[in-house]
């Protein structure tokens, strides 16, 4: 299958007054065209940089090194005015917090219509029906009454799914979606759920990369899974296997945290992202780490999977 989205040895720093925090740290990734990939790690891992990384939303005091090609095109040497025509219409991105990103002042039925204005050309009838279709198909009802209100007037789940309308209303190639879940009650999680199925089985060509620490809501949607920790990808796997026969110690533990697992936690803090462990930098934590962890393992194979670990060397 052909790869929509490649990452090539990404870095992504920040200079503070503490130090240099890096974000991410050598990433290289693929998205194949029409799979969903569900990136997955403890909060303060880099996953949302590295979405952020994708779209060029970072603040000026990010250092971007490395490649990011989609569709063939490096991201990263166009000119800001290119990279906005893609961001929306080629590559849409579903912000984490719905209560924050949209406008308050302005209808919720125009900022979804908003897209489809800008990069399809349509005019304002015609996105307007489209933005009432797209108000029933998220079950945001009824969409005559729904489409001329306010942020204010929504429900938690409702704004939720009303981003989610706004990304997919551009009929974009690639949704980045940034911790659809977080904050959510279980039925709110299993309504985004149905969301993001309903827009696989409608479109077999739009591919997502989900990026979320709720391990139950990957196992439902994802085709592969990649982990990162401190960083870096420690991890990739397509979904089955990864919930069935982790490689990595920090999946396995992050596995086992799961209340359907016994809810062990895992020992010992995060490392610092300015300050990381020398070598593997998840070894600190590690009951199953030997002198050999205090040089960093390269990203093996083994059997479908990659992993970074010096267990399977």
């Amino acid at each position: 299958m052909d790869n929509l989205l490649r990452v090539e040895d990404l870095r992504v720093c920040f200079i503070l007054k503490e130090g240099v925090v890096r974000a991410v740290d050598g990433v290289s990734l693929s998205l194949r065209k029409g799979e969903t990939l569900t990136l997955i790690g403890e909060s303060g891992s880099g996953k949302s940089v590295l979405g952020m990384a994708i779209l060029r939303l970072l603040p000026e005091n990010a250092i971007i090194e490395g490649k990011i090609l989609f569709n063939g095109l490096n991201l990263l040497e166009m000119e800001e005015e290119d990279v906005t025509k893609i961001r929306g219409k080629e590559i849409a991105w579903i912000p984490q917090n719905p209560a924050t990103s949209l406008n308050p002042v302005m209808k919720v039925g125009s900022q979804i219509a908003e897209p489809m204005e800008l990069h399809l050309k349509l005019n304002k009838k015609h996105s307007f029906r489209k933005t009432v279709e797209l108000l029933k198909i998220f079950r945001i009802l009824p969409p005559d009454v729904r489409i001329l209100q306010y942020p204010h007037q929504y429900s938690g789940g409702m704004k939720q799914r009303a981003l989610i309308a706004m990304g997919t209303s551009a009929n974009p190639r690639l949704i980045i979606a940034d911790e659809p879940t977080k904050g959510v009650d279980a039925i709110r999680r299993a309504q985004v759920a149905s969301v993001f199925k309903k827009i696989k089985k409608e479109s077999d060509e739009i591919t997502f990369l989900i990026i979320t620490h709720d391990l139950n809501f990957a196992e439902k949607l994802a085709d592969r899974v990649a982990v990162m920790y401190c960083g870096r990808i420690i991890e990739v796997a397509e979904v089955r296997d990864f919930f069935n026969k982790p490689l990595h110690p920090y999946s396995i533990a992050l596995l086992n945290s799961l209340p359907s697992r016994g809810l062990i936690p895992i020992a010992g803090p995060p490392p610092s992202m300015i300050k990381p462990p020398d070598g593997c930098r998840f070894r600190l934590r590690c009951r199953f780490a030997s002198d050999k962890c205090s040089v960093e393992p390269p990203l093996l194979e083994s059997e479908r999977s990659l992993v970074r670990c010096w267990l399977y060397v």
